[in-house]
């Protein structure tokens, strides 16, 4: 054959309820590499996309906050296998995005992939260190027992497209949370790639769902969402993040805001990011005849 091949050039999608789709607007934005340089169009999500993917993640909560702690831990594990497996794919998206190359962008990457190890260690050991069994003068056991707080709304951090969002949702899904991710609006391409790896892992359809888009224009709806239960403003643009807290309130949600100073992605993980997105249910039992 003679005629040179055309390569199939990349749709990146929507990741809502375990399947990709387009925005229902149908409308997409062009992202660029750091140097400017142009990489794809990415789907910019809606507000009904918005609600579309909260009414996925409630749907899916039941059924991973139920699971046992072992087997949330051997998924989270086999998203880190699937990972390594497309380790190059994910050095050139993060050097295209961030504009790193070499070491420094290897480091990210495995880092990344590292972090899923890591909290994937801790699913079974959260009820232990959180919880505990209380003191009482009287004849009752009282235990004090971490629960997942529900649906996470994640503004994934704005400069790190790929460790930063690890770092933000590994922890809510290893607490048994399930999550809506709103991605690096300028740095999307990652995140997409994530949402595959996770497609074809073991996570099921609806515990992670991932937009692409404004920031700002999809942050409102989520904090204002009555059937959203936390939402973590790290990525949150500046000008907006007391009027989200504010917003928030109305439904008495969780709010974990953005760091003050230094990322905590950059240092080594601690159970911060765990005990922010639990709620602790203390039970009395009379004891004995």
């Amino acid at each position: 054959m003679s005629e040179q091949r055309v390569a199939v050039a990349k749709t990146y999608k929507l990741y809502v309820g375990g399947a990709f789709s387009r925005s229902e607007s149908g409308r997409s934005y062009p992202v660029t590499g750091a140097r400017g340089e142009f990489l794809a169009h990415a789907a910019q999500a809606s507000r009904k996309d918005a609600r579309d993917a909260v009414s996925a993640a409630r749907k899916a909560f039941p059924g991973w906050s139920g699971a046992t702690a072992y087997n949330r831990g051997q998924v989270l594990y086999r998203v880190a296998e699937l990972m390594e497996g497309r380790r190059d794919q994910f050095l050139a998206e993060v050097s295209a995005a961030e504009g790193t190359n070499g070491r420094r962008v290897q480091s990210l990457v495995d880092a990344a992939i590292d972090r899923w190890v890591w909290y994937a260690g801790w699913t079974d050991k959260i009820a232990t260190v959180l919880g505990s069994a209380n003191p009482v003068a009287g004849p009752y056991f009282c235990f004090s027992v971490p629960e997942p707080t529900g649906v996470v709304a994640i503004l994934a951090p704005q400069s790190s497209s790929l460790l930063g969002l690890v770092s933000v949702l590994a922890p809510v899904l290893a607490a048994g949370n399930t999550a809506v991710v709103v991605a690096s609006q300028d740095r999307p391409l990652p995140a997409v790639t994530l949402a595959e790896v996770l497609a074809t892992s073991d996570v099921p359809g609806g515990v992670v769902n991932l937009l692409t888009g404004r920031t700002a224009e999809l942050s409102p709806w989520l904090a204002s969402h009555a059937d959203v239960n936390a939402i973590d403003l790290t990525g949150a643009p500046a000008p907006l993040r007391t009027e989200l807290e504010r917003t928030a309130a109305g439904t008495v949600k969780r709010v974990l805001r953005a760091p003050a100073s230094e990322p905590d992605w950059t240092r080594t993980p601690d159970i911060t990011r765990l005990r922010a997105f639990v709620e602790t249910k203390t039970v009395w039992h009379p004891m004995g005849a």
